[in-house]
């Protein structure tokens, strides 16, 4: 039963980020979570605490960027859960034409229903393509968004839930 309230929270918050709605993916994180972005891109680093997840989803979701959970996966007792999530993300430009398309893999470690810890893994070449072409169509999130999102360690879809 725990697996499937995993399951159906995930798909359900994935579902309201793409409708622009972060709040409910963002009040499933400790106030002391970390994610962990990798690479070289705009997006990298260590986003400690939810303040600093928020500015994260901010600009996920004033980019353009949607989701789709393909998997989930979930191990563990409520005190000591892990879940992995397959997503797939994408962002299109005005004419509809997908200028970004991605699969990750979410790794997160729950406590009580709180994403203490999260790291994605990801085709990070693409990410860094992705931010060029925010630079080249002068995107008016990214300015924001950029300075807003540095990390502090540096200075869904509609199917069927289960």
């Amino acid at each position: 039963m725990y697996k499937w309230a995993v399951r159906r929270l995930v798909r359900h918050n994935v579902r309201a980020l793409n409708r622009g709605d972060m709040g409910p993916l963002l009040a499933g994180y400790a106030h002391e979570a970390t994610l962990v972005f990798p690479g070289r891109s705009s997006w990298a680093g260590q986003y400690r605490g939810r303040s600093a997840i928020e500015s994260f989803l901010v600009r996920f979701v004033g980019v353009g960027l949607v989701g789709d959970v393909l998997e989930i996966l979930v191990n563990g007792p409520p005190w000591r859960t892990s879940v992995v999530v397959l997503f797939a993300d994408r962002a299109c430009d005005p004419e509809g034409t997908v200028v970004y398309d991605n699969r990750v893999i979410l790794y997160c470690r729950v406590v009580w229903g709180k994403v203490i810890y999260q790291e994605d893994f990801l085709d990070t070449q693409k990410v860094e393509a992705f931010d060029e072409y925010l630079d080249r169509c002068n995107s008016p999130a990214v300015p924001a968004a950029r300075a807003g999102t540095r990390p502090a360690a540096h200075r869904e879809s509609d199917e069927p839930e289960d």
